[in-house]
C-alpha cells in the first residue's frame, strides 16, 4: 500500500509542477453596432508550451457591467492552440439593445460604460483532462458626447492639415 501512495505523491507532483498554457487578454473593442445590438470582441493570447496543439474545448464568457450580467454564453468548439507557439483567438460578446438601455444610469455620470469581461477557457491537456483557464479583464468604453456627433472630427481635420487655413 505504501508503493501505490509514494507512486500517486509522485504522479501528482509532476502534474502539478508540469508547464500549463497561459491566456491572457490583450483587448476588448466594439466591432459590430447592429439592429439586434452591439458586438464586442475580445482578443485572447494563448501560449501552448507543448509539442503537440492543444484543443479548445469551449469558451464561456460573462460580461458585466454595474454590477449586472449584461451577456453571457458560451462558443463551443473553437479550435486548437498551436503547438510551442502563441494562438491569438477572437472571442465575440453580443449584448442586446434591451440590456444596453438599462445601463442609463451608469452611463448617465461619466457618460462611459464601466464593464468587465469575464471568460473561461476550458482546454482538454494530455493525462490531466479538461483545465480550464480563468480570465478577467475590466475596462470601460467612451461614448461620444452630442457635440462630439456634431463636430464630426472637422477641428481635427482642420489642425492635422495647414493647407486648410484660410488667411484674411
Amino acid at each position: 500500500m505504501d508503493l501505490i501512495d509514494k507512486a500517486k505523491n509522485f504522479v501528482s507532483e509532476k502534474i502539478a509542477n508540469m508547464e500549463k498554457p497561459e491566456a491572457t487578454i490583450t483587448d476588448v473593442d466594439l466591432k459590430k453596432l447592429g439592429f439586434d445590438g452591439v458586438t464586442f470582441h475580445a482578443k485572447v493570447a494563448v501560449k501552448n508550451p507543448y509539442s503537440v496543439p492543444i484543443p479548445i474545448m469551449e469558451i464561456d464568457y460573462v460580461l458585466k457591467s454595474a454590477s449586472r450580467v449584461i451577456a453571457s454564453g458560451r462558443i463551443p468548439d473553437p479550435g486548437n492552440i498551436k503547438a510551442n507557439d502563441s494562438t491569438m483567438l477572437d472571442v465575440p460578446v453580443k449584448v442586446p439593445h434591451s440590456i444596453l438601455l438599462s445601463l442609463v444610469e451608469d452611463i448617465g455620470g461619466d457618460w462611459d460604460v464601466d464593464y468587465t469581461l469575464e471568460l473561461g477557457l476550458i482546454i482538454d491537456l494530455p493525462v490531466i483532462g479538461n483545465f480550464t483557464i480563468p480570465l478577467s479583464y475590466c475596462g470601460e468604453y467612451k461614448l461620444p458626447t452630442l457635440s462630439d456627433l456634431w463636430k464630426g472630427g472637422k477641428e481635427e481635420e482642420e489642425k492635422e492639415d495647414p493647407s486648410k487655413v484660410v488667411v484674411i
